[in-house]
């Protein structure tokens, strides 16, 4: 791993172009210039590097400055479960508050940079500023309820289901950062996203397959183009967000 310090007025939070997902809306000047002493210092992981192990005490929390990572927890006969995957402006190590000590393994799946949010210089400010204490539950709540959507997605989906929601989510998230929606590489493998939704690698491979010889993807190893967003909303179960907002 590699640190770096983060006093260049262009690292600052207040002009992060990811400030959106990490910052409340509305601040004061003089809370913006708290804020911005928050982040000291940055890492940078290449591809594979842990950002922390299960059982590290809780020190900081993380945001994903660029990259992407995933989390993943250790089972007693020794494969590990992929829980998560986490794309730029979002935060890791909430796990670690409750007990604290972090309760999984982060590992990047490319090279990335992470923001590091010392936790009790956090909570210290987050005293004085009410409105950044609400953004951290607004972003604890985000989390709960996305394990919760993935939990009910393990129980009452069936596998082609499970897989064209999470292309679909991945889609959005990117989207939501500004890039194209419908065509991205992949970073994780077929077996990663095996274990997060529960399927085994040769299904992940058969049903990409299955969906790019039914016309709704395109598929050249970890480059994926989503063709036919309403036939993998239809697909998901779900309603495509496009066309709802479109009716109204």
């Amino acid at each position: 791993m590699n640190y770096s310090n983060s006093d260049s007025p262009n690292s600052k939070c207040s002009v992060c172009v990811l400030g959106q997902f990490c910052l409340p809306v509305g601040l004061a000047p003089s809370d913006v210039a708290k804020i911005d002493t928050l982040v000291k210092e940055r890492v940078r992981l290449q591809k594979g590097e842990n950002l922390y192990r299960h059982g590290d005490p809780l020190s900081s929390v993380y945001s994903v400055r660029f990259g992407t990572l995933k989390t993943e927890f250790g089972l007693q006969d020794g494969r590990q479960q992929v829980i998560g995957f986490h794309l730029p402006g979002e935060i890791l190590g909430l796990d670690g508050i409750g007990e604290g000590h972090y309760q999984s393994n982060a590992i990047a799946l490319e090279e990335s940079e992470v923001c590091i949010i010392r936790y009790e210089a956090f909570e210290d400010l987050a005293r004085q500023i009410p409105v950044l204490q609400h953004q951290f539950h607004r972003i604890l709540s985000r989390e709960i309820t996305q394990d919760q959507r993935h939990l009910l997605s393990l129980g009452s989906m069936r596998a082609e289901e499970r897989l064209a929601a999470f292309l679909l989510n991945l889609s959005q998230r990117l989207a939501a950062r500004g890039y194209v929606n419908n065509e991205f590489d992949l970073r994780m493998s077929r077996v990663e996203i095996g274990s997060y939704l529960g399927i085994q690698i040769e299904t992940v491979s058969r049903m990409l397959s299955r969906f790019a010889e039914s016309g709704l993807i395109q598929i050249q190893q970890r480059h994926l183009k989503l063709i036919d967003m309403d036939g993998l909303y239809e697909l998901a179960g779900v309603p495509n967000p496009d066309r709802t907002t479109q009716n109204n």
